[in-house]
């Protein structure tokens, strides 16, 4: 491929040398400099692409995409753009072929909400037999292959780069989780998505690494509103008017009010066999029954937009209710399937914040008790410990405190920090310092109509001690002890 190809959607100023070159590879890491490949110097909090040139010239590169004035080089191409990171994003497209083109793509935004609605996307979509990827926070799935995120919304030139294994692999659709770092980043610019879907809008991610101030977070959601062909987004939510302000697509809204295309009414909730969920009546541009297998009221919304969606791919209600009953996102509310006595579930809950709101949600179902087994990681905020342990053992009937990633610290350290906090509330509390023993002890110990709840390592299948990962599963732990104790099953 030719460097002027990879060009084609730039506007760009060649300051010295040839756009006639073949390009071998496309870089934005020195590390992986290589013979007649092209660098983007990627300008970011730590480390700065301009830099690195020497570098990258004495390992081959025979061209640079720069956003800054640099020092002539010899028998280098130079050439000189407005915003490196946009330039990568259209670079990427080019060079992978332009994958979307080939793909009907669907991006998700908003505070909360974006990986439960992604993976109910996806499990319709498969069970209408769309094979469709998925790119979110926690991992990118092409087909069987998974893929352990490090950042919600990756760099564009791995987006690019999934977007073709995608097409590669047979998928039509993918789903991708867009966050606001990722729209002001470009990691998805050099693309039109089909589809974009905004869930709502809390004040969050305001910082010297992340937003300013609220009205740029408001701006970069705003982002993927300017590149989308259409737009489902969620009529109720106090800021709509500022995020969709500018927009260029078309809109379609959900909601539970009558102004909204898409309607949830006649919300109720769901407690039995071991199983806790919501059900709804969807009207206005659909209607139909509908459950869904996954706790809180919040879920009617997430899964409004996803029923928003599939919509347009002409799926019928009964294939709509088959993939939303059977969704199952990895670490969020994950339902664990063990007795139809009690109901056993993973979260990632591992702040006060997300602990509070996870437990005040399962108390709406009544259940017998709430048991919370979690613990606190190392190395971290020493208030988290207070504070978790403060909400647990107000909102818990039984809080097992245990070990969750200790680090660098004594285990007992931590837990001592958990227990001053569940001193101020009146559930029953216990110690059991081994993770493994006390998801035994939570699942042998448990009463008819318990909600149990392991929280704080999700979609984790590791506990860090002292610098080194050790494999830890909790799914694998609950299979061992079920295999153990198989009467447990038959409760």
């Amino acid at each position: 491929m030719l460097l002027r190809q990879l060009l084609e959607e730039l506007e760009y100023i060649c300051i010295q040398g040839s756009l006639d070159i073949p390009i071998s590879q496309l870089i934005y890491n020195s590390k992986n400099a290589c013979m007649d490949g092209v660098f983007v110097c990627l300008s970011g909090a730590r480390f700065d692409g301009h830099d690195y040139i020497d570098e990258v010239v004495s390992k081959g590169v025979t061209a640079v995409i720069t956003e800054k004035d640099i020092e002539p080089t010899p028998n280098l191409t130079i050439i000189r753009v407005k915003n490196t990171r946009y330039a990568l994003a259209c670079m990427s497209a080019a060079f992978f072929g332009h994958p979307a083109r080939e793909l009907i793509t669907v991006g998700i935004t908003g505070t909360k909400g974006k990986t439960t609605t992604s993976y109910m996307i996806k499990s319709i979509l498969e069970h209408s037999g769309i094979k469709t990827g998925l790119i979110g926070t926690i991992e990118t799935i092409i087909g069987d292959k998974h893929i352990p995120a490090y950042n919600t919304t990756p760099e564009s030139y791995i987006v690019q780069q999934s977007f073709r294994e995608m097409v590669n692999s047979g998928c039509r659709c993918v789903i991708m989780e867009v966050s606001s770092q990722g729209l002001m980043l470009h990691r998805v610019s050099g693309f039109t998505f089909d589809y974009s879907i905004f869930t709502n809008l809390e004040k969050d991610h305001i910082g010297p690494n992340e937003h300013k101030d609220f009205a740029d977070y408001i701006r970069c959601k705003s982002m993927l509103f300017k590149q989308s062909k259409l737009g489902i987004v969620n009529i109720d939510d106090l800021h709509i008017t500022d995020v969709m302000e500018g927009h260029v697509c078309q809109l379609e809204t959900f909601g539970l009010h009558d102004n909204a295309d898409i309607r949830g009414e006649n919300i109720h909730l769901f407690n039995h066999a071991g199983k806790i969920g919501i059900a709804y009546r969807v009207s206005g541009l659909v209607n139909f029954d509908v459950n869904v297998n996954i706790p809180g009221r919040f879920n009617v919304y997430n899964s409004l937009a996803a029923i928003g969606l599939c919509r347009h791919f002409n799926i019928d209600s009964e294939t709509i209710n088959d993939g939303l009953a059977s969704v199952t996102v990895k670490g969020r509310l994950e339902l664990v399937p063990v007795s139809s006595q009690f109901t056993l579930m993973i979260d990632y809950a591992h702040n006060a914040m997300a602990l509070k709101s996870l437990l005040t949600t399962l108390k709406e179902y009544k259940p017998g008790r709430i048991v919370t087994m979690f613990g606190c990681g190392g190395n971290r905020d020493r208030n988290r410990r207070f504070e978790m342990g403060e909400v647990s053992s107000k909102l818990s009937d039984l809080t097992v405190v245990t070990s969750d990633n200790p680090r660098n610290e004594e285990p007992m350290a931590i837990i001592e920090d958990i227990l001053q906090g569940t001193l101020k509330g009146l559930g029953e509390v216990i110690t059991i310092p081994d993770r493994q023993a006390a998801i035994r002890f939570c699942i042998e110990h448990a009463r008819k109509g318990d909600v149990i709840i392991l929280a704080g390592k999700g979609h984790e299948d590791y506990q860090e001690i002292k610098g080194v990962k050790y494999h830890m599963d909790e799914r694998e732990i609950i299979r061992d002890i079920l295999v153990q104790n198989p009467g447990i099953a038959k409760l």
